[in-house]
């Protein structure tokens, strides 16, 4: 019996000595920054939204998890002034033709794995927007206390449908791209 346990606890130290704790680090969401682009046939639109809150877990340098929250509510066009469409474009983006913000004010995406690579790390997660999740993959770099991503998204995967060719025929110059794109840049 003093065998087993003295097997036992050599164990656990030799488990608590070679492993390391995993380490969440939050993210500044005020210094943090979402800019999007949406593109249809005769051009494009470009703005912002603002991260809720953020973290990701590492074990050593290694990404292990993380989850971040968007707030949808935040949504501005950049690319067009006041009296120029602008109001008019975050109200029909904020509506249920698009995002339905005041059903679903947030947006989430939770990291489930991560694989280092020579330029930072191939993520893939669940992202939810609209209350519907889907799979995604991106590269993530990290540059200090600086993470940065360029990602793809597409909408009709989220109930988006508005505009959309691949749902609509005929829609001439009015055809809106399936796929928005965010580059996100993250202070942590």
């Amino acid at each position: 019996m003093k065998t087993k346990l003295k097997t036992l606890i050599l164990a656990i130290a030799a488990i608590a000595t070679t492993s390391t704790f995993a380490q969440k680090k939050e993210v500044k969401a005020s210094e943090s920054t979402i800019n999007w682009t949406g593109k249809k046939v005769t051009g494009s639109h470009t703005g912002t939204l603002n991260l809720s809150e953020g973290f990701l877990v590492f074990d050593g340098e290694n990404i292990t998890g993380g989850e971040f929250t968007v707030d949808m509510t935040t949504l501005k066009v950049t690319d067009l002034e006041a009296g120029q469409g602008k109001e008019k474009l975050e109200g029909h983006l904020s509506s249920d033709d698009f995002f339905s913000t005041a059903n679903h004010k947030t947006a989430k995406l939770v990291v489930k794995k991560a694989k280092k690579t020579d330029k930072g790390y191939k993520i893939a997660g669940d992202l939810t927007i609209k209350g519907k999740t889907n799979p995604i993959d991106f590269d993530l770099a990290i540059n200090g206390n600086a993470a940065s991503t360029t990602l793809k998204v597409d909408r009709t995967k989220y109930d988006i449908k508005y505009g959309s060719g691949s749902f609509f025929d005929n829609l001439g110059d009015k055809a809106i791209s399936d796929e928005f794109e965010l580059a996100v840049n993250l202070k942590m």
